[in-house]
């Protein structure tokens, strides 16, 4: 009943968009996270994953007078949108991409197991943000800029120790948080 209820939702949401841009804005934060987490699964660089994640929602604004409502969620939309200008990039850098988008865009229809990991990524962004500031930011240069504890530790003035500590607290409130998130 929730998911009807949140497809109709989305629906009526796309259809106000393509009625007037300005409501574009709301489909972007609700589809942010997940667009975000499915770029920088597939590039791992964090300028590059802006970059696309910029393009997906500029495409997708350009476009979506073209989007056709067809029971398939419109993040899938965004997916395909993503995984053509990650493989357009690629193939201009003169590089393989790393999976195969048909096998993307399935999952991202809800046929296989990776809707459900971008889905979990995007809730876990969500609650990197809710974190206190110093556990965020130790989270942040630990996780996503891959720093080591040392590196952190002289660029945030704390011990090694300390920073350990903020590791752990942040890592054990996401975790309660996530197996929260998902019941």
């Amino acid at each position: 009943m929730k998911a009807q209820k949140r497809e109709a939702d989305e629906r009526l949401l796309v259809e106000a968009a393509q009625k007037d841009p300005a409501r574009f804005a709301e489909l972007y934060e609700n589809h942010f996270e997940r667009v975000y987490a499915y770029v920088v699964r597939r590039v791992r660089d964090r300028g590059e994953t802006e970059d696309l994640t910029s393009e997906v929602f500029h495409h997708a604004l350009a476009n979506l007078h073209k989007y056709e409502w067809r029971g398939i969620p419109f993040a899938a939309w965004l997916y395909r949108i993503a995984g053509n200008l990650i493989s357009d990039r690629w193939q201009r850098m003169g590089r393989e991409p790393l999976v195969d988008d048909p096998e993307e865009i399935e999952a991202a229809q809800g046929k296989g197991g990776e809707f459900e990991e971008v889905e979990r990524r995007a809730t876990l962004f969500r609650l990197v943000e809710t974190l206190p500031a110093e556990q965020r930011r130790v989270v942040v240069l630990r996780f996503v800029e891959q720093k080591s504890i040392k590196d952190v530790a002289r660029e945030i003035c704390k011990t090694e120790g300390a920073v350990k500590q903020l590791q752990f607290r942040a890592l054990t409130t996401l975790r309660t948080r996530m197996e929260g998130a998902d019941e």
